[in-house]
């Protein structure tokens, strides 16, 4: 899925210096994680409004990102996983000055909307939700998908749901529980927030937890590095931090 945000207008040279971005239009490639599409969804046209550049996005599942940038896609600005990025420095094609923490999310459950919401709100309560579920969706090839096997593991059940458990692509998780095909989806909070359809119950207790980051860094083959890293601030900053909360994430490191 390509996702292109268009700038509405430009705005006067003294709001772009208060902001502290270039003042010079840029087209900036990025290639982001799945989980970040509700924030970009609303961020993404305020930073085209405030600079005059224009985003052109890539959205995908975080080992499918992965793929691609191994593959040698080219881009500005990656904000994927932080173990990712921080490979992406060793090997070279990301500059280690521009590695920044931008959010961080934990796994919850979501149900179809208007449907009954199962109790999760302790260890025991969750481990009974999951079992009692006929069917459980999670993404195939998520950052999600270990997060959740290892909590299967932790809550000793991993045998007992491996015949309720569906994985799929990206989207296609949520639109399962959207229809009532699946009873219920798996993932992080961020993306069951998006999903149409869905409604969240709310994440999983912190005993369960593994928090998943995610972290920009700007490409060591950016044709745009002054307008990718003027983005990296533009996420920082306290409007987008608001953005970001309200989309189920936590701006910074857990």
């Amino acid at each position: 899925m390509r996702t292109a945000f268009f700038a509405a207008a430009s705005v006067g040279a003294m709001i772009l210096l208060s902001h502290g971005f270039a003042v010079k239009a840029a087209e900036i490639k990025i290639i982001a994680a799945g989980p970040l599409t509700a924030a970009f969804n609303e961020l993404g046209p305020q930073f085209e409004r405030d600079t005059g550049h224009k985003l052109v996005t890539r959205l995908a599942a975080t080992s499918v990102v992965k793929r691609e940038i191994d593959a040698g896609d080219t881009f500005d600005l990656a904000i994927s996983s932080t173990s990712g990025i921080d490979d992406w420095i060793k090997e070279g094609k990301i500059v280690a000055a521009t590695r920044a923490a931008v959010a961080y999310a934990g796994l919850g459950v979501g149900v179809r909307a208007g449907a009954l919401k199962p109790d999760i709100g302790s260890v025991e309560a969750s481990k009974r939700a999951l079992l009692k579920a006929k069917s459980v969706a999670h993404g195939a090839e998520s950052a999600s998908a270990a997060s959740f096997k290892g909590l299967l593991e932790r809550l000793g059940i991993a045998e007992e749901m491996k015949p309720k458990l569906k994985p799929m692509g990206l989207g296609a998780h949520y639109k399962s529980v959207a229809s009532g095909d699946v009873e219920i989806v798996v993932a992080v909070v961020p993306g069951i927030v998006a999903a149409p359809g869905v409604e969240l119950v709310g994440p999983f207790p912190s005993e369960l937890q593994t928090y998943i980051s995610f972290t920009a860094g700007v490409s060591t083959g950016a044709k745009e590095p002054e307008a990718a890293q003027a983005l990296i601030k533009f996420l920082a900053s306290p409007a987008a931090v608001a953005v970001i909360k309200a989309k189920g994430m936590e701006p910074g490191t857990p």
